[in-house]
């Protein structure tokens, strides 16, 4: 009886891997509607044309787009429309664009939040937190009236991890665990530069961690990492670590911007693409970082979005991984991001309305299923203590059932 009433509520598709590109009707999956969000600035445009070409979702799935601009935004989103159509994607079944939420978000499966206020010359991250923390809100009320069940929402615009606190809190119909913010650009910059240092392909690297916010005080891992299957740290000496790595991953966003006088856009879409094709038809065992909201592992506070390594295996979903070693000095770099993330959290309260019906989380459901399997009583009753009455319910029956 529990059991079928987590799986229920864990709403899981099934597992499809990627295909080659069919021209071949029959061939092809209906098609799935994908909303962007700030669709003509830099990320958007080279984000559009990726997930027009079947790289995000795969070669075998048809996609109508939908492209979400502001009132400014419309004229250069024209623009893109023309190049998505001189393109002729094979895969693009459908181009819409709208400066109205409700109509963006309606029915999209994948909804992808770009836009946001840049920073401008003399704006606090507080001014740039608040104004952003406004445009989230909206959007989370837009896709809690009309995001299907079971949407997936990758907040791209910064500060993301806030952003996307914000947009959950005011989607108070929708899991938060549907909400992540984008820490993938992060760990592909952590991989490179270790890639770099040990001179090997970027392939040969793995198990890079990006912990908490994507900001100056994240933390890159490489306590777990791997080149070539070695451990990193037997390649790459500590000095180098702590010197010249953590610093630079931290600052590398203010380096780009240094070099080519504007943010990262390329990239960044990219990081995007590989966010949420992995988590849609999975990456096997490889550890993806994400931004999600903490369940407490790892003695994180609860309720932030906070990066951790997690694997994709294809059916939607994301999994932390956990029971990872912390040494001394990770654990005081994820101390100090996290209370940046708390910090962010309280600056924005006034945003954030009470979580009244919010359903239980799919990762709680998830942790109350398997103590139930295992026997262990005394870890259910400890999850079910905070749940609704309901639940408690259902689960006083199901331990009786089993007795």
């Amino acid at each position: 009886m529990l059991r079928s009433a987590a799986q229920a509520a864990m709403r899981l598709s099934a597992t499809r891997p990627m295909r080659p590109l069919s021209t071949k009707t029959a061939d092809l999956l209906p098609p799935l509607k994908v909303a962007v969000t700030g669709a003509a600035g830099q990320i958007g445009y080279a984000l559009v044309m990726r997930i027009a070409s079947g790289e995000m979702l795969g070669k075998d799935q048809l996609i109508d787009l939908s492209l979400i601009e502001t009132d400014q935004g419309m004229s250069p989103l024209r623009g893109v429309m023309m190049e998505l159509e001189d393109g002729a994607f094979p895969l693009l079944n459908k181009v819409t664009a709208t400066t109205d939420l409700n109509e963006g978000f309606g029915d999209a499966a994948f909804n992808l939040l770009v836009g946001a206020t840049p920073r401008g010359p003399g704006m606090e991250r507080a001014d740039l937190m608040a104004a952003n923390a406004k445009i989230f809100a909206e959007q989370g009320k837009a896709l809690n009236d009309v995001a299907p069940i079971g949407a997936k929402i990758l907040v791209v615009g910064n500060p993301a991890n806030t952003n996307a606190l914000v947009a959950s809190h005011n989607a108070p119909d929708m899991w938060p665990e549907q909400f992540v913010a984008m820490t993938r650009l992060d760990q592909s910059r952590a991989a490179a530069l270790l890639a770099e240092k040990a001179d090997v392909p970027v392939k040969d690297v793995d198990r890079v961690i990006i912990w908490g916010n994507h900001s100056a005080t994240q933390y890159p891992d490489l306590s777990h990492a791997r080149v070539g299957g070695k451990w990193a740290k037997s390649i790459v000496d500590d000095k180098w670590i702590t010197d010249d790595f953590i610093p630079r991953v931290q600052k590398r966003g203010a380096e780009v911007i240094d070099a080519r006088g504007a943010s990262s856009a390329a990239s960044a879409a990219s990081a995007a693409i590989d966010a949420v094709r992995d988590m849609q038809l999975g990456s096997g065992d490889a550890w993806q970082s994400n931004a999600i909201p903490s369940d407490g592992s790892y003695g994180i506070a609860d309720g932030i979005w906070y990066s951790v390594p997690t694997v994709c295996h294809g059916d939607s979903h994301y999994r932390r991984v956990q029971k990872l070693p912390i040494d001394e000095f990770s654990a005081k770099m994820m101390t100090k991001t996290e209370k940046e993330l708390i910090a962010e959290r309280d600056s924005v309260r006034h945003l954030l309305p009470g979580h009244e019906g919010k359903p239980v989380s799919w990762n709680i459901l998830e942790s109350l299923q398997k103590s139930f399997e295992a026997g262990d009583m005394k870890a259910v009753d400890a999850i079910a203590k905070d749940m609704p009455a309901d639940i408690k319910e259902g689960i006083k029956r199901a331990k009786a059932a089993a007795a």
